[in-house]
């Protein structure tokens, strides 16, 4: 696989590793929001919310659009909301995966 790609998907994933990141984009995936909304729904301040999505702004990750004095952010692709899913179906599978390991070990003692 070329490099270019590798890094360009490398960046996209570095983009996503902040968990206020992540939680931006799940909440952008159940619609449109500004700061103030985010702010609030993440219970951060204005400061650290923008800085967030300055990061996923500058990966193209989501982007704003200009009402009046308000930025109103969204997803730049939809599919971003598959991604996560998925992501979380791989987590929980590796949840299962430990408990049942837990309780194997459980049972032997």
């Amino acid at each position: 696989m070329n490099h270019n790609i590798q890094q360009f998907k490398a960046d996209f994933f570095k983009a996503l590793a902040h968990p206020m990141r992540i939680r931006i984009l799940e909440v952008l995936s159940e619609g449109n929001k500004n700061v103030n909304e985010l702010q609030s729904i993440l219970g951060s301040e204005g400061s650290a919310v923008s800085q967030q999505l300055a990061v996923l702004r500058n990966k193209n990750i989501v982007f704003g659009l200009k009402e009046g004095t308000t930025v109103i952010y969204s997803l730049r692709d939809p599919l971003i909301t598959d991604l996560l899913a998925v992501a979380k179906r791989i987590f929980d599978n590796h949840l299962v995966d430990a408990i049942s390991l837990l309780e194997v070990i459980r049972n032997e003692s």
